[in-house]
């Protein structure tokens, strides 16, 4: 599992579970995947990133870093 964010949002006007990926919103068109449950909206995001890091890197492009949350 990667360190990247993920919101995953019930749509009722697609009937579907919307992934959208914060670190990559100015990169990819957003929502970048979804599924039909959250377990599989969840899976389809973790591959995106898995392909988009891959790609970026293969490219040479550079990569944005994770948000880290800071606890108090």
């Amino acid at each position: 599992m990667s360190r990247y964010s993920m919101n995953v949002q019930w749509s009722e006007v697609d009937r579907l579970f919307l992934v959208t990926i914060p670190e990559f919103a100015d990169l990819v068109v957003m929502p970048c995947t979804h599924g039909e449950t959250r377990e599989k909206a969840s899976h389809n995001g973790e591959e995106v990133i898995e392909m988009h890091l891959e790609a970026w890197q293969m490219e040479g492009e550079s990569i944005p870093e994770p948000k880290i949350l800071q606890a108090a």
